[in-house]
């Protein structure tokens, strides 16, 4: 099949990456609960923690009171903390009170927290105990979506991968397509890859656990998120062999990760033209109209959600920005080894967090537009620096080519912003 991604001048695969070990701010892995209670419909996610969980939650959520959203927090209280209680058998009553209560739960997913981590529940041994109680109308699992060393996506990397052991074997040859993503953007892949006549489509996560999703060493995988490293360990421990491809952000990411996955299903090369011209072209036009303020301008990218390094790519190759600098909580070099190696060599590429480090040096570089966390944003903001909160990248449809003039606007809006306000204080 005819490669129509064009290649850059050099990549930033080889690039030395400077390892920063300091100062960290970031959301915690609960957070990933907010998308994912809404993808999977007959899962409940229960959060075992404190009532600083449960506000996290409720705020992050925009939850009213009347609603009855599919997760809740098991509230560690002060016998709970101090011993005095059987933290196990509260738990378990709990469980049965919300699964009498909801009968339409068919998955449930004790979720630890940095309180229930720091006093020791074993939240893996609750889990198998409450699925011998419960199955087979349930399945219960638990991962963890503690801050104290994580960032705020791994919540969900955490989710799917403690979901792969628990799938069925199959001997088929499928296509598991791995992230969680918006209804309307999921359905929109699925009919891009159906037209080019690859039907055999599974999902993880499924919307419901009655879809059948099954795995083995026929399975092929493609990740949709980059920030599931220990999704992609799991899936190939059990056999599954990985597409690589960049990310499907923008056109010519959506086109090359399309194009990875047509290859490996032999698809022909008329095929997928006819499938992807029309969508493609929307994309370019999309873009364009939304990026011409990005053109020429320079950005530099805080470590947060680890979709910093395909973003950077997106901004350089196809909406005309510099980057100065690209940080990621972790860079994980079968997921992002693509993205990297379209990326034309020049950032500075950094993993980890050292906030003062880097405060530094974006406040010697002044980029044109600085993404980074919200604690972050107001500060430098007030410095001068216009900023794109990361965490709305994650919770906005940007993925494939009919969102990808909205991910170009998200960047493009706060440079606009910022000339309407210079405009306005000239008057």
């Amino acid at each position: 099949m005819k490669d129509l991604t064009p290649p850059p001048a050099s990549g930033c695969r080889s690039t030395p990456v400077l390892k920063e070990r300091g100062q960290r701010e970031v959301f915690c892995g609960l957070t990933g609960i907010i998308w994912l209670h809404r993808k999977m419909q007959d899962a409940f996610f229960l959060v075992v923690g404190s009532r600083t969980c449960a506000h996290l939650l409720q705020s992050a959520a925009g939850v009213m009171i009347f609603a009855e959203p599919r997760f809740g927090t098991a509230i560690l209280e002060e016998t709970d903390l101090a011993g005095m209680a059987d933290a196990h058998d509260e738990l378990d009553r709990e469980v049965a009170r919300l699964l009498a209560r909801r009968p339409d739960i068919r998955q449930l997913f004790l979720v630890g927290s940095c309180p229930s981590e720091v006093i020791k529940i074993d939240l893996a041994r609750a889990a198998e105990r409450l699925t011998q109680v419960h199955a087979p109308h349930v399945r219960v699992l638990n991962y963890s979506g503690s801050g104290i060393e994580t960032t705020f996506t791994q919540g969900e990397d955490a989710c799917l991968a403690a979901m792969v052991p628990a799938l069925k074997e199959t001997d088929a040859r499928e296509l598991l397509l791995v992230g969680a993503l918006p209804d309307v953007v999921e359905d929109q892949m699925v009919a891009l890859l159906s037209e080019m006549g690859i039907d055999n489509i599974r999902l993880l996560p499924a919307r419901r656990i009655d879809d059948t999703t099954a795995i083995g060493a026929n399975t092929v995988f493609a990740l949709t998120q980059p920030f599931l490293g220990d999704t992609h360990a799991a899936l190939e421990r059990r056999g599954a062999h990985h597409i690589s491809a960049p990310f499907p952000f923008g056109e010519e990411g959506t086109t090359a990760w399309l194009q990875a996955i047509a290859a490996e299903f032999a698809v022909p090369e008329d095929v997928f033209d006819q499938a992807t011209a029309a969508p493609r072209a929307r994309a370019r036009k999309a873009i364009a109209q939304a990026a011409d303020v990005l053109d020429g301008k320079s950005v530099f990218f805080f470590p947060d959600s680890q979709l910093e390094i395909p973003l950077a790519r997106f901004l350089t190759r196809e909406c005309g920005m510099t980057a100065v600098e690209v940080g990621s909580p972790y860079i994980h070099d079968a997921l992002h080894g693509p993205d990297l190696d379209l990326l034309s060599a020049g950032p500075n590429i950094s993993e980890g967090q050292d906030v003062d480090l880097q405060l530094e040096r974006v406040r010697a570089a002044r980029p044109d537009l600085t993404v980074c966390g919200l604690g972050l944003a107001n500060p430098l903001e007030a410095e001068g620096l216009a900023t794109k909160w990361a965490i709305e990248l994650v919770f906005t449809p940007v993925h494939f080519y009919e969102q990808a003039g909205d991910l170009a606007a998200l960047f493009s809006r706060p440079l606009r912003r910022k000339m309407r306000l210079r405009l306005e204080a000239a008057e």
